[in-house]
């Protein structure tokens, strides 16, 4: 009910949106009330569906409110709502004061300029500036609150909508192309292409889109005239053509005449040779005559020795008149070989009120030529398209009546039925019927003359047509008629379906008299492991409900022991033994390439199973394996039961020329001879790995050591001074204590490492163990402090012995407001942090920052003042609390001694 109040109020407010373009400005409350007063018929509209709405002021706020809308959008058209209970009567002037105080409220936010103009007026949306309408629109079709109908004002046409400045489009406009500018039409932007796109799919299949409409809509040069020539015998001469003529044989020469405005051309030892108005092959008789007393060779037939050709080089314009129900009427100059067709394209064709089939070419005051565009259209024939003269109107009229033709045809569309206009004229314009249409059944909607609306509802009525015995019936049309040409039911008779273990499956024609192995025969016949103890046969019961039914096979060639009389609709369902046969694999785990489940064949071997999972890995053991069996009795819990079994060279399926391994070495596999282990289903084999087996563990160091690179690992218990005595120790240059060890192991990333106390000392605890990946890079001596964070200058600053950090963090001036000094810290060189020790009753413990390190100072939490403000406060009271019961306690002692 909501959404039927909204949408007269859209409608007004679109009305008031158009007048604010233009006066490029919001209207005062003056012109806003005569505005709404200059429409009686919204306004009463807006009254009835207000007053049997049913619904109070606070309602409808609160349902504006669930769709996202401001509650006070509709304020100033509520005034006149009783405020409970259902709605009564209001007058006309009632609603008419309504508007006028929404006139008169300055069109705020509840006005024009509120509802429809104001940036986040509707539930948030911006609105553009430029196209207040679109923005806004969109919105409320996406609330499913307003369509294109709403906006539809009587006698609104194209003219007046530019006129008021209105830009407002929908996905169902069809004046997308009419909002272009006339001279220069610029291309759709991608919002509008898209509008497009919506309106045409939507009314496409609905038979909403006129036909022969498109044919104008794009601009191409399909009927640009030709200028330089080309035209056919019957093309008439005049003032503005260039004519080529050329002499050859006893006489070579070749002339340009122009024709002048007295109609005649001059040619050179010939004189003046009047055309105006003479066809191509009239000035050829006329140039044989002329041409014939210059030049004795020119004359008809093989005698001649002097010969000439003529032709038209270029071609006049001409000013013709497009006037009627056109996109843009007004004078043109087109080519004087141009028909009317080409006059219509550049006046933008017919609009939506113009006809296409009585068009007329008027010179002189008198209809010479009636042009029928369907024609063109539907068959491409031109013979009707009249060639213009100079000063010819081109007249399109109204339409002639038109007739909507939706479903199941070629082309629905809206088509002008024009003179005498059929049903089965219509059908062939729209192609005709597509092989779904239903041929019983062709619906003709009718709006009935005013004469027969004698009772209520009585306004349309519906013809049904029957195709059924040959053509589309003649039955004559009128204006407004909608054909719906239904489509064919769905349902497929006379069929059974056969599914299952048969070899082609599917859908198969019912004969009179087919039985089930009839059936099964055309199906393709039965697969080898079909199981014949039972076929089911699903039957569709004339209650809509299935019995089932089943039968027996005597053999895979097809007999049945019961053989079924089928009947429409069956359902047959044969099936094979190995539906039923479950799914048996075996497993294997363990060093293979792929381990995992594979299916098991009868007969299948370990030797079979290794080479499925790509064969073993390098750190395969090679002398036995492990099987896991499903146990017999599983009697105390027992689940499997394993078994070694041995290996050989033989497993080894990578080998080279001499046909040894050439994998790693490892733990010698036993000589060729091992007795093949056959598996039984569910099997899981284990393969297993070679004690301690693996590749080598590599380590990097770099930097200030003699011999950098990639290192190799003799041991695992290597650790990083055997390493460095490896590299050639340390160079002159080395910083050891700015050593930069990063392990990639566990993703530990750098381990703070005090290098001076190992080279010191093998057994000190920095002397960790290597592990693969490891990364070692000593630099060279930075004698520079970097102090960075919440500090007044953040640098880099020389190092000093000994200074401790609160030194280097004065000469970067200080602190900022925000920095948290207490927290500040030192990354040292070797990776290692080291924190101010805060302490409660003496100073605060400096660490002392080395040779390449980094201060550190962070920012002070911003909520920490607070919460500290707060735990004061707390405390404050606490100690209140305890003051308070302790002075209580000391007079009640008192009292007491007393």
């Amino acid at each position: 009910m909501l959404r039927s109040i909204l949408r007269p109020l859209c409608a007004v407010g679109v009305f008031l949106l158009s007048a604010t373009a233009v006066a490029a400005q919001r209207p005062t409350p003056e012109q806003a009330q005569a505005l709404l007063q200059a429409r009686p018929d919204l306004l009463q509209q807006l009254r009835d569906r207000l007053v049997n709405s049913g619904l109070t002021p606070d309602q409808i706020r609160a349902r504006l409110r669930a769709e996202g809308y401001p509650e006070t959008l509709l304020d100033a058209y509520l005034t006149e709502l009783p405020q409970g209970g259902r709605g009564g009567q209001t007058t006309g002037a009632g609603v008419a004061g309504a508007a006028g105080a929404a006139g008169g409220a300055g069109m705020g936010a509840a006005g024009a300029g509120g509802m429809l103009g104001a940036p986040n007026a509707v539930g948030g949306l911006a609105v553009d500036p430029r196209n207040p309408g679109s923005d806004v629109f969109s919105a409320l079709r996406a609330l499913g609150i307003a369509d294109s109908s709403d906006f539809d004002f009587p006698g609104d046409t194209l003219r007046q909508r530019r006129l008021r400045g209105d830009t407002l489009l929908t996905p169902f406009d069809s004046t997308l192309d009419d909002r272009l500018d006339d001279r220069e039409r610029r291309p759709l932007t991608p919002y509008e292409q898209y509008l497009r796109q919506q309106r045409d799919s939507a009314r496409r299949d609905s038979g909403l889109v006129i036909f022969g409409r498109e044919l104008f809509r794009n601009r191409t040069t399909q009927f640009d005239p030709n200028l330089v020539g080309g035209v056919d015998a019957n093309y008439r001469l005049g003032p503005g053509d260039r004519l080529v003529l050329i002499l050859t044989g006893d006489v070579e020469a070749a002339y340009q005449l122009d024709v002048t405005r007295e109609g005649f051309v001059f040619i050179p030892q010939v004189g003046q040779v009047q055309v105006a108005n003479l066809t191509l092959g009239q000035l050829e008789d006329v140039l044989y005559s002329r041409l014939g007393r210059a030049y004795s060779g020119v004359r008809r037939g093989a005698g001649a020795t002097t010969r000439f050709s003529v032709t038209v080089a270029r071609v006049r314009t001409n000013q013709v008149f497009v006037t009627g129900e056109v996109e843009r009427p007004g004078s043109y100059r087109i080519s004087a070989a141009a028909s009317a067709m080409a006059a219509l394209y550049a006046a933008g064709g017919p609009t939506e009120a113009g006809t296409f089939r009585n068009i007329q070419v008027r010179r002189g005051g008198r209809v010479v030529a009636t042009l029928d565009l369907y024609d063109y259209l539907l068959r491409g024939d031109q013979s009707n398209d009249p060639r213009l003269q100079n000063g010819d109107v081109v007249f399109v009229g109204p339409h002639t009546g038109r007739v909507r033709v939706a479903g199941e045809v070629i082309r629905p569309a809206t088509y002008e039925i024009g003179q005498g206009g059929t049903l089965a004229d219509i059908i062939r314009a729209a192609g005709g019927l597509r092989p779904s249409a239903s041929r019983n059944r062709i619906q003709v909607e009718r709006l009935n003359a005013a004469r027969d609306r004698t009772r209520p509802g009585s306004d349309r009525s519906v013809l049904d047509v029957s195709a059924i015995s040959g053509d589309v019936p003649a039955l004559a049309l009128v204006d407004g008629d909608v054909v719906r040409v239904l489509r064919a039911a769905d349902r497929v008779r006379d069929r059974v379906v056969v599914r299952g273990n048969v070899y082609t499956p599917g859908t198969i024609g019912l004969q009179p008299g087919m039985r089930l192995s009839d059936a099964i025969r055309r199906a393709g016949g039965l697969k080898p492991d079909t199981y014949l103890g039972q076929v089911l046969i699903t039957r569709l019961e004339s209650d809509s409900t299935r019995r089932q039914l089943r039968a027996t096979l005597a053999d895979t060639l097809g007999t049945v022991v019961n053989d079924l009389l089928l009947q429409e609709d069956d359902e047959i369902r044969v099936f094979g033994r190995s539906e039923f046969r479950p799914v048996r694999f075996v497993a294997i785990n363990g060093a293979v390439r792929r381990s995992g489940r594979y299916p098991y064949r009868a007969g299948m071997t370990l030797r079979d199973l290794v080479l499925l999972a790509g064969g073993m890995q390098e750190s395969a053991l090679l002398t036995e394996a492990e099987i896991a069996r499903l146990p017999t009795d599983r009697r105390e819990g027992v689940t499997a039961r394993t078994v070694r079994v041995p290996l050989d060279s033989s497993y080894l399926f990578e080998r080279g020329p001499d046909g040894r391994y050439q994998g790693p070495p490892g733990l010698p596999a036993q000589p060729s001879g091992a007795n093949e282990q056959v598996l039984d289903p569910y099997d899981n084999v284990l393969i297993l790995r070679q004690p301690d087996w693996e590749l080598q563990r590599n380590v990097y160091i770099g930097g200030e050591v003699r011999y950098p690179g990639a290192y190799s690992l003799t041991r695992k218990t290597e650790r990083l001074a055997d390493l460095l005595t490896r590299a050639g120790g340390l160079t002159q240059e080395a910083f050891a204590d700015g050593i930069q060890f990063t392990r990639q192991r566990g993703r530990v990333g750098r381990i703070g490492v005090d290098l001076p106390s190992v080279l010191k000392d093998a057994r000190a605890v920095d002397n960790l163990i290597l592990f693969d990946g490891d990364s070692i890079v000593i630099p060279r001596y930075d004698a520079v402090v970097r102090v960075q964070g919440a500090v007044n200058s953040p640098t880099a600053l020389p190092y000093e012995r000994g200074k401790p950090l609160s030194y280097y963090i004065r000469a970067a001036g200080g602190g900022r407001r925000d920095g948290d000094l207490r927290r500040a810290y030192v990354t040292q060189p070797n990776g290692r942090v080291d924190a101010v020790l805060v302490r409660s009753f003496w100073p605060d413990g400096q660490p002392v920052p080395r040779a390449g390190a980094i201060v550190t100072v962070p920012t002070r939490d911003p909520t920490e003042r607070a919460q500290n403000l707060q735990a004061a406060t707390t405390i404050a009271s606490i100690a209140g609390s305890v003051a308070a019961l302790l002075t209580s306690l000391v007079v009640l002692l008192g009292q007491i001694n007393r």
